[in-house]
């Protein structure tokens, strides 16, 4: 399950997902993840440890957070090796004035955008894959 490399057949692919809830970034200098938490994402830096977790779970463990944001999952099965996909997303996205904080797990990718953006990026989206852009 290599998943797709070749940018056109991706791009022609693409569908996205908003995923439900909202999410917020958390941080934690000394790597624990509270008990309690479910991240979607866990990532270790030099600094510590970044989650990203639902806004209601951190509010209600009473954790810092940054970037209230949606989800969208990119239900095309790309490799993990494929070159350009995510740059283009990312640089339509960019040309509007929308941040994109971009995940890729083994079989999506995932991007984290501000909440309220949600419609209009789903919209750049479904447009990139009609071949708009």
């Amino acid at each position: 399950m290599s998943g797709e490399t070749d940018l056109d057949t991706l791009l022609r692919s693409l569908s996205a997902e908003l995923v439900d809830g909202e999410f917020v970034f958390v941080t934690r200098p000394d790597g624990h993840t509270p008990s309690g938490i479910s991240p979607v994402m866990v990532f270790r830096e030099a600094e510590g440890v970044t989650l990203i977790v639902e806004r209601e779970e951190a509010e209600a463990h009473g954790l810092d957070h940054a970037f209230p944001c949606r989800m969208i999952t990119l239900n095309v099965h790309s490799s993990l090796e494929a070159v350009g996909f995510m740059a283009k997303i990312s640089g339509v996205l960019a040309k509007h004035g929308y941040p994109v904080n971009p995940v890729s797990g083994f079989y999506h990718d995932h991007i984290f955008v501000p909440l309220g953006s949600e419609p209009k990026v789903l919209g750049l989206l479904n447009g990139i894959a009609a071949g708009r852009d």
